[in-house]
């Protein structure tokens, strides 16, 4: 009995990426930017889906930091900084908070 040599190949698999908010400062958008399109969201102008995207990030940038903040503030009770940001940065504003927004938010990581 003779083998016959086959020759395999080996798919090289490449390592699973792991789901990251972290996002660089240099695609923030400005203030003014920042805004502008607040005022065009609240008074309900059409915007592109790339404005969308860029306010839903700066709003979502934006509470982070305002949580961060409170967080370790001694004035602030434990755990009150959640509803107190979620109020200043989406609901005095008319704009209903993305779901999960507290849970992903852990996992942001700003540079």
């Amino acid at each position: 009995m003779s083998r016959k040599k086959t020759l395999r190949v080996s798919k090289k698999q490449k390592p699973k990426q792991k789901f990251s908010l972290k996002k660089s400062k240099k695609r923030m958008i400005s203030k003014k930017k920042y805004q502008d399109l607040i005022e065009k969201r609240q008074h309900n102008v059409e915007l592109s889906l790339n404005q969308r995207k860029q306010l839903d990030h700066a709003l979502f940038v934006n509470y982070c930091s305002c949580v961060k903040s409170l967080k370790y503030n001694e004035k602030v009770k434990d755990y009150l900084e959640y509803p107190i940001c979620l109020s200043a940065i989406y609901k005095k504003r008319g704009f209903t908070p993305p779901k999960g927004v507290t849970a992903r938010c852990g996992k942001y990581k700003s540079n």
